[in-house]
């Protein structure tokens, strides 16, 4: 038996209604950079890349870049490009992970790989990626360069690690939040970051916006670990339990192992080391999930990093923009209330 976990009704979602309508003229500018950036000669790059890019998703990170700069009042054009950067990193991230993880689906739709094979999608990725960097370049700031380069770096080391952990039943929690915090939050520290750096605001100001980005990522992630064991095709955009199917160990698995009888470890070992597993084995897998409380606990430290990320933000003057980051905080938890 599944644990079901009701979700935000999808006609609208309030929680960050504030932010879409105060960036909606400058988001509209960077979908259209998005857009006109993908354009190559080699026909397949556009398909693969518009594909994707296309096919939805809320552009959570690059508001986050685009309302930062706009609480501290930047009147230029360098936050344009570094929010498309920031979707082209996330995109580019999305087509090399359905490589490595063997995805069928993303956000609803067939995954690239399936359409156009591994190798064209990790070719596009790169190419995302260098689209990215030549317009971190010509923003000309070499601290937001600095920034989101580091952010690459970490996230790829953030795949390692999640590559090396995949069907490891002994990760530990603190060795699997290393790997979100690198795979997810670093793309949402450096999106949040940029924002006031572009605008030449103090480090500890900088920081600030970094620590809301980092840990708003973790609790992110650890939403989607949740949905994954208790959400729908839906919501998820992907099959539920895809990452049971993929020998991910994520934070509900981690907990459920450490709190299991000798016979639950087993099971997990079986299905997940030794990719023994029938279809059943996820039912099975999902009522270990909920006899262990896994679920309410990943969904609890959540709420716990989510606070963090409101706390980093509490010392700022109140705005709009304040206010609407710290409704999406609220709309990350809330997705699985």
């Amino acid at each position: 038996m599944g644990v079901v976990i009701p979700l935000e009704d999808k006609a609208g979602d309030k929680g960050i209604d504030a932010l879409v309508a105060l960036v909606a003229s400058d988001m509209e500018r960077v979908n259209q950079t998005v857009l006109s950036r993908t354009g190559s000669d080699v026909q397949m790059i556009p398909e693969v890349a518009n594909h994707l890019i296309t096919s939805g998703g809320k552009r959570l990170r690059p508001m986050l870049t685009l309302a930062a700069a706009q609480m501290f009042g930047y009147a230029g054009e360098g936050h344009i490009k570094l929010a498309a950067s920031v979707e082209f990193m996330h995109t580019a991230t999305l087509l090399h992970d359905d490589v490595v993880d063997e995805s069928d689906l993303r956000r609803g739709k067939l995954a690239a790989r399936l359409l156009w094979g591994n190798e064209a999608s990790v070719l596009v990725g790169d190419f995302l990626l260098g689209q990215a960097f030549k317009m971190m370049v010509e923003v000309g700031s070499m601290t937001c360069l600095a920034i989101l380069s580091d952010a690459a770096a970490v996230i790829a080391e953030g795949e390692v690690m999640q590559l090396a952990a995949t069907q490891n039943t002994a990760t530990t929690e603190d060795e699997y939040l290393a790997v979100i915090r690198a795979k997810t939050a670093a793309l949402f520290a450096a999106a949040a970051e940029v924002g006031p750096t572009l605008v030449g605001r103090s480090r500890d100001e900088c920081a600030a916006f970094r620590s809301y980005g980092a840990n708003l990522g973790v609790a992110f992630q650890l939403v989607d670990d949740a949905l994954d064991y208790g959400g729908s095709k839906a919501d998820l955009g992907k099959n539920v339990g895809d990452d049971f199917r993929e020998g991910k160990i994520t934070l509900p698995v981690v907990l459920s192992y450490r709190r299991g009888t000798d016979e639950d470890r087993a099971f997990w070992q079986r299905t997940l080391q030794s990719e023994e597993f029938i279809e059943a084995d996820l039912d099975h897998a999902m009522e270990l999930i909920k006899r262990h409380r896994a679920i309410e606990d990943t969904i609890e430290r959540a709420r716990h990093y989510g606070a963090i990320a409101r706390d980093a933000l509490a010392p700022f003057p109140e705005s709009a923009q304040k206010r609407a980051l710290l409704d999406v905080v609220d709309f990350c938890i809330r997705r699985v209330n």
